[in-house]
């Protein structure tokens, strides 16, 4: 998943310094160099997921003479941590390794930079050559930080992912209602469409990537990464307390169901129902232009600043946004970094196919006049370019997924009627626990 962004600056340098400090401190050495004789004819194997399938085809279109296999799988999405799981086995045998990979998450590097079992670290440091200085310094500011460990990039972002109000501008005409500038307003909305327009939703909670849009947004401080191997988890502040409670209302009221978006359950449902959803920009194409999703016709949908809380500055979590990594253990680093370059800055795909806001800056300009272009936003998408700067920085990249724990310790509990303020401290204990186990010193 995950995507969109540009002209943006993303953290502020509290949230560069908590990413930089969980990076390097994820345990045993740096390999600071690659593996093995080059080959430059050599083939090499790519995994994407099912939507960079297109970013793979759209390199062997533009690229004939390099020799491209290309494994489809899951990407890590929710925090399946099977990018992490494959590389181990391959690491114990001592070969199977890919040589391009794509994951939808950002806390890769942590693990993927550092040398494990005396083996060499999965993946080569980008900026000691094989990335083009000159390439490197063209994404948005900020957007390498969740690839950045010891100063040394390695990986690069494939989009970027703040949260943006998404909202169908006829609905909200049709029924009378103004775009919500507040959580407290949003909330209100909710309400409203539960008693006015019953059927009609104005949000999710069934993805993993739920915390990420919600108390992330609030400023709930359930991932505040504070040095090496250090974090600092609660969950039951009156941050985190005002989303659950909000959310509370809204799932108890059907607005809000206990759905994933990517269900055909969900779109059974929900087309043309969807009055206004908080999420990611890659919402855009990943699910509102998307004739295999909600299918939003053209004119309808509309963008929105991140919501505020009343009295506080508005802020947005960041939902993934998807990362390239290249194999030190490749036989054909000139081919792997060619196609990793080209994934992320070339505009066959960035720009004619990415459903998302590119994390290279340039591109994503080019990106977002194109979007305009075509007519098909109700409104101009300067909503997600300002959202980009909004970025709360008390959230940081740890080790450890928040998607994996969220999955399995509170959407089962939603769906079992469970109130999300009651379980607020289950969540808690639930963060504590992986932390540990992953080395993290808790406050």
């Amino acid at each position: 998943m995950g995507e969109i962004m540009r002209a943006s600056r993303l953290s502020g340098a509290a949230g560069i310094l908590a990413v930089a400090l969980a990076l390097a401190a994820c345990g045993g050495g740096k390999d600071s160099g690659t593996t093995g004789a080059q080959d430059d004819k050599a083939e090499i194997t790519v995994w994407v997921d099912a939507d960079r399938a297109g970013a793979a085809d759209a390199f062997k279109k533009a690229n004939p003479g390099v020799a491209v296999k290309v494994v489809n799988y899951d990407g890590s999405a929710n925090g399946s941590n099977s990018f992490r799981t494959k590389v181990q086995l391959f690491d114990r045998a001592g070969s199977g390794w890919p040589d391009v990979v794509f994951s939808t998450q950002n806390n890769d590097a942590a693990w993927a930079s550092q040398k494990a079992g005396g083996k060499p670290a999965f993946a080569a440091p980008l900026s000691d050559g094989l990335i083009p200085k000159a390439t490197l310094d063209g994404f948005t500011p900020g957007s390498l930080d969740p690839c950045t460990v010891d100063g040394k990039v390695y990986c690069l972002r494939n989009d970027l992912a703040q949260v943006v109000l998404w909202y169908d501008k006829s609905l909200l005409t049709r029924f009378g209602y103004p775009v919500p500038a507040t959580w407290e307003e949003y909330q209100a909305l909710g309400e409203k469409v539960a008693r006015e327009h019953p059927g009609y939703i104005v949000g999710t909670v069934g993805d993993a990537w739920t915390p990420e849009v919600f108390f992330w947004g609030s400023k709930c401080q359930a991932n505040g990464v504070t040095g090496p191997r250090a974090v600092t988890v609660r969950t039951t502040t009156t941050e985190c307390r005002r989303a659950a409670a909000m959310l509370d209302t809204l799932i108890k009221n059907g607005t809000t169901p206990n759905v994933s978006v990517f269900t055909p359950e969900f779109v059974q449902k929900y087309a043309g129902k969807v009055l206004v959803m908080p999420g990611p920009a890659w919402y855009a194409g990943a699910i509102f232009n998307n004739p295999q999703s909600l299918n939003v016709p053209k004119g309808r949908l509309g963008v929105g600043a991140p919501p505020a809380w009343s009295g506080d500055t508005a802020v947005t979590g960041n939902v993934g946004g998807g990362t390239w990594f290249i194999s030190s253990h490749s036989k054909n680093l000139k081919a792997a970094a060619k196609f990793a370059e080209f994934v992320t800055t070339a505009d066959d795909y960035q720009v004619n196919l990415a459903p998302g806001y590119p994390a290279f800056a340039s591109t994503a300009d080019r990106w977002v006049k194109k979007q305009e272009a075509s007519g098909y936003y109700a409104t101009d998408l300067q909503a997600i370019i300002k959202a980009g700067t909004e970025i709360w920085d008390g959230w940081g990249s740890g080790l450890f997924s928040q998607e994996a724990i969220w999955a399995k310790t509170v959407t089962p509990a939603i769906a079992d009627g469970k109130s999300l303020v009651d379980l607020l401290p289950t969540w808690e204990t639930a963060i504590k626990n992986q932390a540990k186990v992953d080395g993290y010193t808790v406050g």
